[in-house]
């Protein structure tokens, strides 16, 4: 496997990253495991405090500098990628804020008055990352598990090295102790022998289905804790009582934010009937208005896609659905430019029965469906094998979450389309994977709960 950072506007490779050795794994569990013994020793959680407010400080200073190297890595307009970055830093204020409150031991109501539940690390985390949001996928699971006192070993994408190497880099800086973060060019089987060396505690991966069920398996036979992220189909749902001034402001954003490459962006349009020719006209039109170009420049509004493989997968994904009946209503184009752009796209007359029903794809294609009845709406929006987010629009909030309450996803969003902040839990259900990162539910997820008890005499 190996790790470039290869700009997919240019198509230059800017920098190659030497794989890991063995030797290197081990020193870096080795130091991870010492240091998670001396956390647990010393428990200085106020010194990871101001270690991860330091850490928020560096992101603010420099996002200018580490926005850019993420456009240039992966594509993101330089706009989005300067919001990641603030993004991040809001997670280091948000956890050294709440971090007490979140760690206090739980006193548990009993006979004996003498029960608590303390909450303490467990050890070494490998983190499987991917390159959609290089700083953002990071932040998430890292700052809540350094608060926690759990060492991390990443192993991120190998499309976005430079932006993994920079965010541990300024972990370092802000004056985290080494084996705080420890970012490693692993291969899959390095991968796989760290998770099953005694040291380590669990893994949390954010990924493919395939590469959460292969690390879900490595996991489970080594009895480590797991959590997984894997990607979702999820649906917009646009209620006969909707906002239409809203849908219009946020439904093609929803689809192309970030090119499309977000897990829980809106990828399954579900329109009534009588609101289906509005809908579709307006999406073309917004669409067809999109500035494709370099993502440093400000005036650019649609980025290129990751990779060239990224784009060669899309493609084909649209061409399997055409080939087994659904219509192009607008776009499917080559574009006639050097980078990895795809041309916005409207697909439209899907049925169960195509392969791309229930496939993600990860790109600006849009599935645009009709239904006859809100009843509809909910049973084809749960007709689906994932489960992460879901979008709802209706001017009456009560409505509005009666439907959410009946769709089968981990997340729900009212009149917007996908959010993320420090203090929102995010995750899925079914095979959009299991677990929660962020707010407390991101504390807990590594820690044990221990109990305290003290019988009556």
């Amino acid at each position: 496997m190996a790790y470039q950072s290869i700009n997919p506007f240019t198509n230059q490779v800017e920098k190659t990253f030497e794989n890991t050795t063995d030797e290197e794994l081990e020193q870096t569990l080795t130091t991870a495991h010492q240091l998670y013994l001396d956390w647990r020793k010393y428990n200085d959680l106020e010194e990871r405090k101001r270690q991860i407010l330091k850490l928020g400080q560096i992101l603010r200073e420099r996002r200018v500098e580490y926005a850019t190297v993420m456009s240039k890595e992966m594509g993101k307009l330089i706009s989005e990628a300067e919001g990641e970055v603030d993004l991040c830093a809001s997670f280091c204020d948000y956890y050294a804020a709440h971090a007490d409150e979140f760690m206090q031991p739980k006193i548990i109501a009993t006979t004996s008055e003498r029960a608590k539940v303390l909450k303490q690390s467990l050890g070494i985390l490998v983190a499987v990352e991917p390159w959609n949001f290089p700083f953002y996928q990071i932040a998430r699971v890292f700052i809540p598990n350094f608060i926690v006192g759990n060492p991390m070993i990443l192993k991120d994408a190998s499309n976005c090295p430079a932006s993994a190497q920079a965010f541990a880099d300024a972990v370092k800086e802000a004056g985290a102790p080494a084996g705080s973060l420890t970012n490693l060019f692993l291969s899959y089987d390095q991968v796989n022998k760290a998770i099953a060396d005694k040291r380590v505690a669990g893994v949390c991966l954010t990924g493919s289905e395939r590469g959460g069920a292969t690390v879900a398996k490595e996991a489970g036979a080594n009895l480590k804790k797991s959590t997984l992220e894997l990607g979702g189909n999820d649906a917009f749902i646009i209620l006969d009582d909707a906002d239409w001034d809203l849908v219009e402001k946020v439904a093609p954003a929803a689809r192309l934010y970030n090119a499309g490459q977000v897990c829980t962006s809106s990828k399954r349009f579900i329109v009534l009937e009588k609101d289906y020719d509005r809908f579709l006209k307006m999406m073309k039109d917004a669409f067809s208005k999109v500035k494709m170009g370099d993502p440093l420049d400000p005036l650019t509004t649609l980025a290129p896609l990751s990779s060239k493989k990224a784009k060669e997968k899309l493609q084909q994904q649209v061409a399997t659905a055409v080939e087994n009946g659904a219509k192009v209503y607008y776009g499917n184009k080559p574009v006639d430019m050097e980078g990895q752009f795809f041309m916005p796209t409207i697909l439209t007359d899907i049925t169960p029965d195509n392969p791309i029903f229930d496939t993600e794809m990860f790109g600006p294609v849009a599935s645009v469906y009709k239904v006859s009845s809100e009843e509809e709406a909910i049973e084809l929006a749960n007709n689906s094998s994932y489960g992460l987010g879901n979008t709802i629009f209706s001017n009456d909030s009560e409505h509005a979450e009666r439907v959410a309450a009946k769709i089968e996803t981990g997340m729900s969003w009212i009149n917007a389309g996908w959010a993320s902040l420090p203090e929102l839990p995010f995750g899925g259900v079914k095979n959009s994977g299991y677990g929660r990162e962020l707010s407390s539910y991101g504390i807990d997820e590594f820690t044990n709960k221990h109990l305290i008890y003290e019988a009556r005499q």
